[in-house]
């Protein structure tokens, strides 16, 4: 049986693989790879700048999973960016219309599957110190000592 651990670790490689390959597809292709006609040479450089940028931030969440109970500074910092990057990507919504359904998949995975995978995270490391508290002091967590 899997434990909830692993579970997570699971799930976050899986998930982490989302913006490398579309950061990855983003850096060889750039803006072409959007079908959007010819685009700006320096729009093209930014979209590939951020592709590498996205790369990354994917490559951060997948050195997270091992040992990702005692990930917990990394993974929320990475959330942070992540939710601001959807959060612009919200206002851009709201300002120019409705993008593609891939990019409201990506803002699926932004403000919604990013932070309830933090949240699972916390949960995780949570188990993990009371565990080890167990361990430790040979007593469950909050029980006075003797």
């Amino acid at each position: 049986m899997m434990t909830e651990r692993q579970a997570l670790q699971r799930t976050v490689a899986v998930a982490a693989i989302v913006p490398i390959a579309a950061g990855l597809y983003g850096v060889v292709f750039g803006m072409n790879g959007l079908e959007v006609g010819l685009p700006d040479i320096s729009a093209d450089s930014h979209f590939r700048y951020l592709s590498g940028l996205l790369t990354g931030i994917g490559i951060l969440f997948l050195t997270c999973v091992a040992g990702i109970e005692e990930k917990g500074r990394l993974f929320r910092f990475l959330t942070l960016v992540v939710v601001l990057g959807g959060l612009a990507r919200l206002l851009g919504l709201w300002l120019t219309g409705v993008p593609s359904l891939t990019m409201l998949a990506a803002l699926g995975m932004e403000l919604g599957v990013t932070p309830l995978l933090c949240l699972w995270q916390a949960r995780i490391a949570g188990r993990a110190r009371d565990a080890a508290a167990i361990v430790e002091t040979g007593a469950a967590p909050g029980t006075p000592a003797r």
